[in-house]
């Protein structure tokens, strides 16, 4: 047996169960954190933060002695450039361990993603523009608190109501907590111009922007494209119907009901 497994054998086998636990612990919170931030400008930073590192270990190595303490001076405050730099995801991080689930029973469900999902096309048909937020596990009390409460049974009608632009409540998101049309008029928060392509409108921009800082699933109806859209952490995704815009929805809200067709469907 060869020196390095005998030095293994030894090393696992003086490892208390409280070490297993304490490297479970630390490795499944490197993992979230790594989920959390994959495909984000945050990675990006992250991996020239690492350069940066690198760069000081370099300096060390070979002496290089401006270099270097230009960088110690650097990293001695690393623990504050990290809190400014990754603040919006250590914000989201920590909003999840506080979950607020979208809680509605079947068929209640059903019947306000049926009413949404008609609205949204009869719109999407007239190129009325809306922007429609469902709040998930991650609560937007912060953004229903800015915008125009209203606490009111969701219809289709009240959403074409809502959205048209002869009205004052068009302008902002539409926001949907626990099945009921929480609030219009909510300003939703905007990610910086050089993060999203410039061919993407003021709707789209703030779809994103909500969907990076949380976890919840907005609707965009576009006026320009009469185009609807889901978003869900950044990503834009097109709808082609209302029956998949209602599905897609239902699977997103994690509901385990049974689709079965609204009334406006099956005539």
């Amino acid at each position: 047996m060869s020196e390095w497994m005998i030095w293994a054998i030894d090393f696992f086998h003086g490892m208390r169960w409280q070490d297993w636990v304490d490297i479970l612990v630390v490795a499944t919170i490197i993992y979230q954190a790594i989920r959390l931030i994959r495909g984000t400008r945050s990675m990006q930073m992250l991996l020239g933060l690492a350069v940066v590192f690198g760069a000081y270990l370099f300096s060390n190595a070979f002496q290089l002695l401006t270099l270097n303490w230009i960088l110690n001076n650097f990293l001695t405050y690393i623990i504050l450039i990290l809190v400014i730099l990754f603040q919006a995801d250590i914000r989201r991080a920590l909003t999840q361990v506080v979950r607020n689930p979208f809680v509605r029973t079947s068929p209640e469900l059903l019947s306000v993603l049926g009413e949404v999902s008609r609205a949204a096309f009869i719109m999407a048909e007239k190129k009325t523009g809306a922007l429609i937020a469902f709040e998930r596990e991650i609560g937007l009390k912060n953004y229903i608190e800015v915008g125009r409460a209203l606490d009111a049974k969701v219809s289709a009608e009240l959403l074409l109501s809502i959205f048209n632009t002869a009205t004052p409540l068009h302008d902002g998101a539409v926001v949907i907590q626990g099945g009921r049309l929480a609030a219009a008029a909510c300003f939703l928060p905007l990610p910086s111009e050089h993060e999203v392509s410039g061919h993407y409108g003021t709707r789209h921009r703030a779809a994103i922007g909500l969907t990076r800082e949380t976890d919840a699933v907005v609707l965009v109806v576009s006026e320009e494209r009469g185009r609807v859209s889901l978003v869900l952490d950044g990503k834009i995704s097109p709808v082609p119907s209302q029956t998949e815009l209602r599905d897609r929805l239902r699977s997103l809200l994690h509901t385990a009901a049974t689709a079965a067709p609204t009334p406006e469907e099956a005539s």
